[in-house]
Formats: structure tokens, sequence, C-alpha cells
């Protein structure tokens, strides 16, 4: 686990949860590619989607699948785009594991 304030969402503050779970939280993204855009973060600091353990993935999923629900409720877009960046040069640019559920409107 990183220092104290080192990685940001190990120390994200509880009022930017938006779901949760045992493994895993939602937040939306601070820097949305598109309204609603959020992120599924495993609780645990695990640099990428290979470092976590099989129940991460899976709770990872089902979150995902929540907010996608959510999302479809509140803002009834057109279509989405799931993704995980691995590594810098995948464009990762925080090391800690997060799924991207970005919600996409026709002409966005």
């Amino acid at each position: 686990m990183p220092e104290t304030g080192a990685c940001p969402f190990c120390a994200m503050p509880p009022a930017r949860v938006i779901a949760e779970s045992a493994l895993a939280f939602a937040v939306r993204d601070g820097f949305p590619v598109s309204p609603g855009h959020t992120l599924v973060i495993p609780r645990r600091h695990v640099a990428s989607w290979f470092d976590a353990t099989a129940d991460e993935q899976r709770e990872l999923l089902t979150l995902v699948a929540r907010v996608k629900a959510e999302l479809e409720a509140e803002l009834h877009p057109d279509g989405y785009n799931v993704g995980i960046n691995v590594g810098e040069a995948a464009g990762q640019t925080v090391m800690h594991l997060h799924v991207h559920v970005i919600p996409r409107f026709r002409d966005d």
C-alpha cells in the first residue's frame, strides 16, 4: 500500500463514492470524457487487472454492471466505452487499477 496521500484512489474521500461493495468502489471521474464518466476501483492497491485476484476481478465487473444500470436510468446514453489501461505505454496515469465506464451520446 502506498503512503497516505500518494495514491489518489487509496486516499479517496468517502463522500465521492457513488457505489460500493466489499472489494471495490465507484466514483465519478475527476476529468470526465462525457457526463457520467465513472471509475470502478478495487479497495486494495494493485497496479493492474493482472495483479487483481479473481474475486476482485469478479466484483469489479459486478460493480461495472451496477454502475451501467444506474447511468442508464439517469442519463439514457446511446452507448458505452468500458476500458482498462495497463501501464504508462497504454495511457494509465494512476497506477492503481481502475475500470472506466464512459457513457457515450450520439454526436459527442
